[in-house]
This record gives structure tokens, C-alpha cells and sequence, in this order.
């Protein structure tokens, strides 16, 4: 009898994972508690709806991430409670080809924005006297 006590408290391979757990076993977050931050955030949703940290997860889910600038739609095609390798990590989800289309197209359009910030040079000496007299000093 103990042994089917045993067995059945053995850890095999999970049906549902909780949400934390999974984005951080999937290294999508550092730490798990990163991890429950940006859910309580609303920074990950689950088929358009905001989702709670203890939320289990199961094989097929869909879900947006929104990590910094970018926001990844990802379908969930592994479970795992453990944090492994950035290789194994990576076969835990896909993400969809729109939102890779997305993310690259916004990341060129940053890119552009910033060139644009220092698309001169050191300014001469009588831009520096037109800035100061704009800012209301005397040299």
C-alpha cells in the first residue's frame, strides 16, 4: 500500500502548470517572482483575458507577453515546472510568425527614431550662443 502511495505522489510529466511557473521554467522572466509581478501587471494575457499567476496552463494555450517594447504571441507546445537550458526552454512555446513580423517592424522603426535623434553633429559655435541666449545666459 505505501508503494502506491508513492507512486502516486510521484512527479510525472505535468497535465497543467501553473502560469509563473511556466513563463519562468520557460525563461521568459528571470525569477519567478518577476514573473507574477508582470501577470498582476497585466503584462500577460491568456486568449485576450488578464491572467492570475496561480492560473494553470495546459498544451495549446495561447498568450501575449509584453516584455519591455516588445509583445510576443506565443502558443504553448511544452509543459515544465523546471527551469532548464535556453535550448530546452525555447521547445516550450512558439511564437507566431505576425507577431515576430511585429516585433521586428516596431524594433526598425525605434532604430529609425533614434538615428533620427542624432542625425547632426556637435553643434558650432553659433548654435551654442543661440542655445544659450535661448536658455537666457549670457557668455
Amino acid at each position: 500500500m505505501a508503494a502506491d502511495r508513492n507512486d502516486s505522489l510521484a512527479p510525472a510529466t505535468p497535465g497543467r502548470v501553473r502560469l509563473d511557473k511556466w513563463l519562468w521554467a520557460a525563461r521568459l522572466f528571470k525569477t519567478r517572482a518577476l514573473a507574477k509581478t508582470a501577470i498582476e501587471g497585466g503584462k500577460v494575457q491568456i486568449d485576450g483575458n488578464k491572467a492570475k499567476p496561480g492560473k494553470e496552463i495546459a498544451m495549446g494555450t495561447v498568450m501575449t507577453v509584453r516584455q519591455g517594447w516588445d509583445e510576443k504571441t506565443l502558443t504553448v507546445t511544452g509543459l515544465s515546472e523546471q527551469r532548464r537550458g535556453a535550448a530546452e526552454a525555447q521547445q516550450l512555446y512558439s511564437e507566431s510568425e505576425d507577431s515576430i513580423k511585429q516585433r521586428m517592424a516596431l524594433a526598425e522603426q525605434r532604430k529609425m527614431q533614434a538615428a533620427g535623434q542624432y542625425a547632426h553633429d556637435k553643434p558650432n559655435k553659433k548654435d551654442r550662443r543661440l542655445r544659450q541666449a535661448m536658455k537666457g545666459r549670457s557668455g
